[in-house]
């Protein structure tokens, strides 16, 4: 019998077991990280974090509600301002407290790990977050293009 649990329920089981291992490989769902990261295909594998700057991706609770993996945009004090990537909009806010883990690795469906601080995506990231405004655009075709492709690639290797 297979029982999938609701997302909350496995990310509190993730969060518990970084209390006595050193990393987790959680997949990640939904198209808020794109470019860097792809739902439904690629995981990434967290860590518990002391500390939380600006360009982190990070596990957070937001909104009494729900768990988000998405990048820190500003740390004021103990206020963490958070977007994904793939968003066009949409902020969320936390605590430093609601920071569950930050993920340093992003694992693609062959097993390939991609450190996510690594010069060259850092300065992506950075890119990224200076054409907002025309990422619309780029997102469109994305989404038309590539990552169909990415999408169906990895259900066939997992077929």
């Amino acid at each position: 019998m297979h029982k999938t649990l609701p997302t909350n329920e496995v990310i509190a089981g993730v969060i518990k077991a970084l209390e006595t291992v050193p990393r987790v490989v959680l997949p990640v769902r939904g198209t808020s990280m794109l470019p860097f990261i792809i739902g439904d295909v690629d995981s990434v594998e967290l860590v518990k974090t002391q500390s939380v700057e600006v360009g982190d991706v990070i596990l957070a609770w937001i909104n009494g509600s729900r768990y988000v993996v998405h990048r820190v945009i500003k740390v004021d004090g103990d206020n963490v301002q958070l977007m994904g990537d793939g968003n066009l909009g949409g902020e969320e806010h936390c605590k430093i407290s609601d920071v569950a883990a930050k993920a340093e690795y992003v694992i693609s469906p062959s097993g390939r790990r991609a450190y996510l601080y690594s010069p060259w995506r850092v300065r992506a990231s950075r890119f990224w977050w200076k054409i907002k405004p025309v990422r619309r655009w780029i997102l469109a075709i994305y989404r038309r293009t590539i990552l169909k492709y990415k999408i169906h690639k990895s259900h066939r290797s997992h077929g």
